[in-house]
C-alpha cells in the first residue's frame, strides 16, 4: 500500500517508441527525497548519463510534484520540471503554480517522465489511465495562450490542466518556458526548448481520483489552530496581508530603497521613475482582481488590465515582481502599460520574462556604447526606454530573426559572440541570466547567485529584508550561514510541493512542516528528518553538476559585480570583491562537507547522507 499523501505512481512516456508504463513509486525513495525537487533530481541524476546534449532525445523532461501537492495545506500547488538546461548545460528545476499539479496527482501520478522525440508535432491527453499522442502540426506556430485553448477545446474539457510551448519553444531559444493555466510559467532555463526539441506542443491532464489523508482531522486541527494564526494573528500577519494587497510587485519597495533594484541592465541600483511603477500604483491603477492557486490561502497573484491608451483592455495575470523589474527599470521603462504589454508578449511567445529582460538590457546597453550598431541590430535603435524596438526585438528573438537568433542563446553566448568587451555586462551566473536583485548590495543574494545549482537564481532563498537587519552592509560576516539555512528552508518546500510564500511570509517552520507531513503521510517526520533531506537534496544535485564539469571556479559571478562599484544609492561603492566571495565560499563548502578547493562533495559527506551510489559514481568517474 503507497503512503498516503502520494497517488503512488510514475508514468513513463517514450514520444519516439509512442509507448507508455506506469511503475509504482519506490516507497524508500519517496521518504528518501519526499517528492518535487528531490525526488526527480535523484531520477534525472540516475536517467541521464553526463555530457548529453539537452536537446537531444534522451534528455529525459520530469514533471515532478510533492508530497503535499493536492492536498488541502497552504499553496499545495506546485509542480517542478527537472530536466538538463540547454542554457546552462547543468541541472535545471523550474516551477510553476495554478492547478497543473494537483491535477497530475488527481490522475494517479506523482511524476511524469517524458522522453524520445516525436517525429512530428504531439501532444500527450491524460485522462487518468488513458494516455494518448495526439497530432499537434495545426498547432504548430501557435502562441501559448492560442495552444491551450485550442487544446480544451478539441479534447472537450475546459478543466484539464495543459502545460505547453509557444514559437520560442518551437525554434529552441534557450530560455524558452513552459506556460500553463496561461499565466503560470515553468520559466527559467529553457525547458520549452527542451518541450520543443522533443516536438512536444504540450500535455493536458485531467484527474478523477483522490488522495488519502492518513490522519485528516489531526491535519484540520493543526492548520486551523497553528496556521491560521500565523496567517492571520501571528507576529507577521500585517505582511502576510500586505502580500495579499499587493502581491510580489510589494518586493519593489524594499528592493528600491535599499539598493538593489536592477536599473539599465544592472548598471545601479535605484530607478528614477519608481514612483510611476511601485505596487501601490499597480493596486490602485491596474489591478482588477485577485488570483490564488489551488489551495492558496494568501492570494498573491494579480489580474491586471490597462485602462487607457494604445493598450487599453489589455489584461493578463500578473506582472510579478521580477518581471516589473527585469522589463521595467531594468530596460529602462518607467510605464506599467508597457510592462504589462511586454509581459503579454513573452507569455504569447513563451519566453521567461527574466531572461527577456536581462538579455535585452545587455543589448541596449551594447548598443549605447556602441558594441552594436543599429545595423547590426537590424534597423532597432535600442536605446535604454525604447520599449517599441524592445517589443520588436522580442519577436526577433522568438524567431531567431537576424540578432535575435544571437540573443536567443542567452547572454553568456551572446556575449560570447558578439565579443568587443560585452563579456564584462554579460549579467549572468553559470550561464543562467541575473533575476531581478542587484548583488553588489547584498552579499547573501551574490552567493546565493554563485552558488546556485541551476545558476543565478532568486528562488533558493530571499535575504532582503533579513540581511538588511541584522548583518552589517558591504560586509560578508555570516553571510554563508544564512544563505546555507535559507536554501535548505527552500529546498524543503521544493520537495515536498509547496509555494515559498505562505510559508516564507507568514513564518510557517520546519517544525510546522514536520507536523503537516506526519498528519498527511502517517509517517512520524522530525524536524531533523527536514533537515538532512536538504542536505542530501543540495548535495545529491551539486554532485549531478560535478558529473557535468562543474567546480569551485564555476561558482562565480558576473563581472561587474565582481569589479564595479555601484555608482549611487545607499550602497555606493559597494562591490563584491573576488577576495569576499572566495570567504564565502570557503565558509559554505565547509558548512555543506564539500572539499573547499574544489567544491566537489566530500566522500565522507555522500555516505552520512545515504548517497552512496552516488559516491561510487563520482568516484567511477573521477571525481574526487
Amino acid at each position: 500500500m503507497m503512503i498516503s499523501g502520494y497517488a503512488g505512481n510514475v508514468l513513463w512516456i517514450d514520444l519516439t517508441t509512442k509507448k507508455i508504463k506506469r511503475t509504482r513509486l519506490d516507497a524508500d525513495l519517496a521518504r528518501k527525497f519526499m517528492g518535487g525537487r528531490g525526488l526527480a533530481a535523484k531520477m534525472l541524476f540516475d536517467l541521464l548519463p553526463p555530457k548529453i546534449d539537452p536537446l537531444s532525445p534522451e534528455n529525459p523532461l520530469i514533471f515532478a510534484t510533492g508530497v503535499l501537492t493536492g492536498c488541502p495545506c497552504p499553496g499545495a500547488n506546485r509542480t517542478v520540471i527537472v530536466t538538463k538546461s540547454p542554457l546552462t548545460g547543468i541541472f535545471l528545476d523550474t516551477y510553476a503554480g495554478g492547478h497543473l499539479g494537483p491535477e497530475i496527482k488527481f490522475a494517479g501520478y506523482d511524476v511524469i517522465v517524458i522522453k524520445g522525440r516525436s517525429e512530428k508535432p504531439t501532444y500527450i491527453q491524460i485522462l487518468d489511465d488513458v494516455v494518448l499522442f495526439k497530432d499537434a502540426t495545426h498547432l504548430w506556430g501557435k502562441d501559448c495562450w492560442e495552444t491551450e485553448i485550442t487544446i480544451k477545446k478539441e479534447i472537450g474539457d475546459n478543466n484539464a490542466r495543459v502545460a505547453v510551448i509557444g514559437p520560442a519553444g518551437e525554434n529552441l531559444v534557450k530560455f524558452a518556458c513552459v506556460s500553463t493555466d496561461y499565466f503560470h510559467q515553468f520559466g527559467r532555463g529553457g525547458a520549452g526548448a527542451v518541450m520543443g526539441a522533443k516536438n512536444l506542443k504540450g500535455i493536458a491532464v485531467r484527474g478523477t481520483k483522490s488522495l488519502h489523508i492518513a490522519h485528516p482531522e489531526k491535519l484540520i486541527r493543526y492548520l486551523l489552530d497553528k496556521i491560521e494564526w500565523k496567517l492571520t494573528k501571528g507576529p507577521n500577519a500585517e505582511m502576510v496581508k500586505a502580500r495579499i494587497r499587493y502581491g510580489t510587485p510589494l518586493t519593489m519597495d524594499f528592493t528600491q530603497a535599499i539598493g538593489i533594484l536592477p536599473t539599465r541592465n544592472f548598471q545601479s541600483g535605484q530607478f528614477d521613475e519608481f514612483d510611476e511603477i511601485d505596487c501601490y500604483d499597480f493596486r490602485e491603477k491596474f489591478v482588477v482582481a485577485d488570483k490564488a492557486c489551488y489551495s492558496c490561502n494568501t492570494p498573491c497573484a494579480k489580474f491586471s488590465v490597462v485602462k487607457e491608451g494604445i493598450y487599453k483592455e489589455l489584461g493578463l495575470g500578473g506582472p510579478e515582481y521580477e518581471t516589473i523589474a527585469m522589463l521595467g527599470p531594468n530596460v529602462g521603462n518607467g510605464r506599467f502599460d508597457l510592462i504589462i504589454k511586454a509581459n503579454e508578449i513573452c507569455d504569447r511567445l513563451g519566453m521567461d520574462t527574466i531572461s527577456t529582460g536581462n538579455v535585452i538590457g545587455f543589448a541596449m546597453e551594447c548598443y549605447e556604447k556602441g558594441i552594436l550598431t543599429k545595423e547590426e541590430c537590424d534597423g532597432l535603435e535600442l536605446n535604454f526606454g525604447n520599449m517599441e524596438a524592445a517589443f520588436k526585438l522580442m519577436y526577433k528573438i522568438a524567431y531567431r530573426e537576424g540578432i535575435g537568433n544571437i540573443l536567443a542563446e542567452g547572454v553568456r553566448q551572446a556575449a560570447s559572440k558578439i565579443n568587443k568587451g560585452s563579456e564584462k555586462f554579460a549579467m549572468q551566473a553559470k550561464g543562467l541570466e541575473y533575476p531581478a536583485y542587484e548583488p553588489r548590495g547584498s552579499p547573501a543574494f551574490a552567493l546565493l547567485y554563485a552558488i546556485t545549482d541551476r545558476g543565478a537564481c532568486h528562488r533558493r532563498g530571499w535575504p532582503v529584508i533579513i540581511e538588511g537587519k541584522e548583518y552589517k552592509p558591504g560586509t560578508v560576516e555570516g553571510r554563508a550561514r544564512l544563505v546555507k539555512e535559507l536554501y535548505d528552508n527552500r529546498t524543503i518546500l521544493h520537495c515536498i510541493g509547496v509555494c515559498d510564500i505562505p510559508y516564507d511570509v507568514a513564518g510557517i517552520d520546519r517544525e510546522d512542516i514536520a507536523q503537516i507531513l506526519s498528519a498527511v503521510t502517517g509517517w512520524d517526520v522530525t524536524v531533523e528528518e527536514l533537515s538532512l533531506l536538504a542536505e542530501r537534496v543540495a548535495s545529491l544535485i551539486r554532485a549531478f553538476n560535478v558529473r557535468e564539469g562543474i567546480r569551485r571556479v564555476d561558482d562565480t559571478l558576473a563581472w561587474r559585480t565582481l569589479h564595479e562599484p555601484l555608482p549611487s544609492g545607499p550602497n555606493k561603492g559597494q562591490f563584491i570583491s573576488e577576495e569576499m566571495l572566495n570567504v564565502m565560499l570557503d565558509q559554505y563548502y565547509q558548512l555543506r562537507g564539500w572539499d573547499v578547493s574544489t567544491g566537489v562533495p566530500l566522500p565522507e559527506t555522500l555516505t552520512k547522507l545515504g548517497l552512496d551510489d552516488v559516491c561510487d559514481e563520482l568516484k567511477r568517474r573521477g571525481c574526487f
